[in-house]
C-alpha cells in the first residue's frame, strides 16, 4: 500500500483529480490524503466519496497545530499554503502510525508509469528528494533552491520523522515567496539535507518529475510505446505554469523556459493530460476552468500575440495540436521593418 498526501482548493480540484485518476492507473493499492484548503474543496471531495481519496479539512490541520494557525496571520495566502506543507506531512504521520512511508505530491503532477522505480531508489533510506535538475541556460535558477518540492518521501522512522519535524519548524518561523537571508518559500530548506540529516537520498531516475524547467535537457523521445527521457522511461510530469486561455487554448508554460513542445511532447505528453481534465470536467460537471490556472481574460489581439510569442496547445475533440507562430511571424515583421526603411 502507498500513502500520498496532497493539497489543493477549489482552483486546483480538477488538476487534483487527474493526479488521482493517474495515480489509480499506475500506483497500484494507495491513498491519497488531500488537505483542503477550502470548503468548497472538501465538500466537493466529500461529496463524490472517491474511495482512495480522504479528505481533510484546512479546520482540522490547524486545530492539530497551535503554531501552524499561529502563522496564519503573517503570511499571504500561497504563503500559508506553502507554510502548510511540512505540517501536514507531520500531521498525517502522527495520526497514521501505520504509514509506514508517506510520499507528498504537488497537485499538478501526472504520472505516466509506476512510481515504482522512484521507491527503489530510496532502499532503506529515510528521505527521498528530487533535484530541479536545470539545464546549463537555467543554472542560475538554483537560487530559488536546488530541489523541488513536487515529490517528498518520508519514511515513517526516526531519521524522516527528525528531518520532516525540522522542516516543519523552519516553516512556521520564516515561508515566504522571496528570496531572503538564503530562504525561499518551503523549498530551499532543502539545500542542505543530504548532509544536514542521515538517510536522505536524491532521485536519480530522469523520468521523475520532468517538468518546464528542465525538459530542456532531456531528450524526449518514444520506444516501443513508451515514452523516454533520455534512457530512462517517463513516470510523471510536472505541470507547472500550464495555463488556460479559453475552452480549447493552453499555454504549455514552456516557451520561457526554451524547451521543445515536440509531438511526443504534444500527443504523449500533453495531450493525455488535457484530454483528461475535459473527462473530469464533464464528470463533475463543472465548467470550473479556474480549476487549470486559467489566464487572465483578454482581447483577440492579445490571444494573437500570446500565439505568436508562446508555445500554445488547441484541443479539437481529440487532437490536439501545437501552435508556436514565432519562428514563422518575426522574419516577416524584420523583413517588413527593413522595406520600410528602403522608403
Amino acid at each position: 500500500m502507498y500513502y500520498f498526501s496532497t493539497y489543493f482548493d477549489q482552483n486546483y480540484l480538477l488538476r487534483g483529480l487527474a493526479l488521482h485518476r493517474s495515480l489509480k492507473r499506475h500506483a497500484g493499492p494507495f491513498r491519497l490524503h488531500v488537505l483542503c484548503l477550502d470548503d468548497v474543496a472538501y465538500e466537493i471531495l466529500t461529496r463524490m466519496a472517491i474511495p482512495e481519496i480522504v479528505p481533510v479539512p484546512l479546520a482540522e490541520l490547524e486545530a492539530s497545530d497551535p503554531g501552524l494557525l499561529a502563522a496564519k496571520s503573517t503570511r499571504s495566502r500561497v504563503e500559508y499554503y506553502f507554510t502548510c506543507t511540512a505540517a501536514f506531512q507531520c500531521y498525517l504521520l502522527r495520526r497514521f502510525p501505520e504509514m509506514d512511508m508517506l510520499t507528498y505530491l504537488d497537485a499538478d503532477l501526472y504520472f505516466y508509469g509506476s512510481p515504482a522505480p522512484i521507491f527503489e531508489e530510496l532502499g532503506d533510506d529515510s528521505v527521498l528528494i528530487i533535484g530541479h535538475r536545470f539545464p546549463e541556460h537555467l543554472k542560475h535558477l538554483e537560487i530559488f533552491g536546488r530541489y523541488n518540492v513536487g515529490l517528498l518521501t518520508f519514511r515513517n522512522d526516526e531519521r524522516g520523522r527528525v528531518c520532516l519535524e525540522w522542516w516543519r519548524e523552519r516553516c512556521i518561523e520564516w515561508c515566504y515567496d522571496r528570496l531572503e537571508d538564503g530562504r525561499f518559500g518551503d523549498q530551499k530548506y532543502l539545500d542542505d539535507w543530504t548532509t544536514r540529516f542521515e538517510g536522505v537520498v536524491e532521485l536519480r531516475h530522469k523520468g521523475a518529475n520532468v517538468a518546464p524547467w528542465n525538459l530542456a535537457g532531456f531528450r524526449v523521445w518514444e520506444r516501443n510505446g513508451q515514452v523516454m527521457i533520455d534512457e530512462n522511461p517517463l513516470i510523471f510530469y510536472h505541470f507547472h505554469k500550464m495555463k488556460m486561455v479559453s475552452a480549447n487554448l493552453f499555454d504549455s508554460g514552456l516557451t520561457d523556459r526554451r524547451a521543445d513542445l515536440n509531438a511526443t511532447v504534444r500527443n504523449r505528453i500533453f495531450a493525455p493530460y488535457l484530454r483528461e481534465l475535459r473527462s473530469l470536467m464533464e464528470q463533475t460537471g463543472t465548467s470550473n476552468v479556474s480549476s487549470i490556472r486559467r489566464a487572465p481574460a483578454m482581447s483577440l489581439a492579445a490571444r494573437l500575440r500570446l500565439m505568436i510569442d508562446h508555445k500554445m496547445l488547441m484541443t479539437i475533440g481529440p487532437i490536439t495540436a501545437g501552435i508556436y507562430l514565432q519562428p514563422l511571424v518575426r522574419p516577416l515583421i524584420r523583413l517588413k521593418g527593413a522595406v520600410a526603411k528602403m522608403f
